[in-house]
């Protein structure tokens, strides 16, 4: 049993090196070569933490070979535009001013119903809209809209709106984050004084609070029951 614990372990850990490798992407963002890393891993991984008769050493090679193959294209692609084309391919442009490029949504095997529907799910359903849709090497399709369908801005109406900056978290599920407190310049005074002009008597009743640079305050209740 324990020889069993030890071999997923370290197995465990050697698959999330090789996920970290990846970098933080989604599944559906992941290049062809990644995707097939994490295919293969987790085939690698399964094997000698099932059969306890294979020895360790077996699973951890073909593991270990593989993160360093990854690591070895890895440099190939930033050193090598070329090299980075035939391993990953390259964007292909499918819309064009509105017009469907119909070689190359047949070169990508895309069809166009599949086309509208990722122009969809981004909230598109008129093509004339669209100026270039781009299918990236990861998959997803990039939409720029012409210039008439594109939605206003404050800089187009001669606005300067304020920066509001990043929010920081100051009340989580009850949980007061004096860090994040200290950080905006805010002390426990200022926070019993708004909870209070909010009607919460104790920070215990929030469920999540933010303030941002500007100093603009989301306040959530916790709801009843919780």
């Amino acid at each position: 049993m324990l020889i069993a614990f030890f071999r997923t372990v370290i197995l465990y850990l050697l698959i999330v090196i090789g996920i970290r490798l990846m970098g933080k992407r989604q599944v559906g963002e992941l290049e062809p070569a990644e995707l097939v890393l994490a295919m293969l891993l987790s085939d690698l991984a399964a094997v000698p933490m099932q059969d306890f008769g294979i020895p360790l050493i077996y699973g951890l090679i073909p593991i270990v070979t593989l993160l360093a193959l990854t690591m070895l294209l890895s440099v190939l692609t930033l050193k090598s535009l070329r090299f980075r084309r035939l391993l990953c391919g390259r964007p292909s442009i499918v819309v064009r001013q509105g017009v469907i490029l119909q070689q190359e949504l047949s070169r990508t095997r895309m069809t166009p119903e599949e086309l509208m529907e990722e122009l969809r799910l981004q909230g598109i359903s008129d093509l004339r809209q669209v100026n270039y849709a781009i299918l990236e090497t990861s998959g997803q399709l990039s939409v720029l809209l012409r210039a008439r369908a594109q939605p206003v801005t404050p800089a187009d109406l001669g606005q300067e709106p304020e920066e509001a900056g990043l929010p920081l978290t100051i009340i989580n599920q009850g949980l007061v984050f004096t860090d994040n407190l200290s950080r905006r310049g805010l002390d426990q005074r200022w926070l019993a004084r708004e909870l209070s002009s909010r009607g919460f008597r104790s920070p215990r009743e929030v469920f999540f609070m933010t303030v941002d640079e500007a100093g603009n305050v989301c306040c959530m209740a916790k709801e009843e029951g919780k």
